[in-house]
């Protein structure tokens, strides 16, 4: 099965890259929901939450960590910013690769939308 996020961390696919590490890659989402919308994902294909596993603790740590950087760089430090994982359809999941949304650039409303 193809996976678009697989493609992109593995540079099949082209996409606006902002950071790339040994195990994750940053990229800005083409689907902006956002003025600032940002992804973060692991290089190694997790489907969904629900398939992260004790052992991906740190890698998990690590996505949360790489978004704060960037958008720190970014300077959204101090006005505000979202990160959110979506899990599975009724989650508001479309691609079944593990990623974390970095949003900013805007107010941000409760609920998302």
């Amino acid at each position: 099965m193809s996976c678009i996020f697989c493609d992109v961390a593995e540079g099949r696919t082209s996409a606006r890259i902002i950071r790339e590490a040994d195990d994750l890659v940053a990229f800005y989402d083409i689907n902006a929901q956002a003025p600032v919308h940002i992804l973060v994902i692991p290089k190694r294909h997790i489907p969904t939450i629900n398939d992260v596993k004790a052992d991906d603790a740190v890698l998990i740590g690590k996505m949360v960590l790489l978004a704060r950087e960037i958008m720190e760089e970014q300077g959204y430090d101090r006005k505000g910013y979202r990160l959110v994982m979506n899990c599975n359809n009724d989650g508001g999941q479309t691609v079944y690769h593990l990623h974390l949304h970095a949003l900013a650039g805007r107010w941000m409303s409760w609920p998302p939308g």
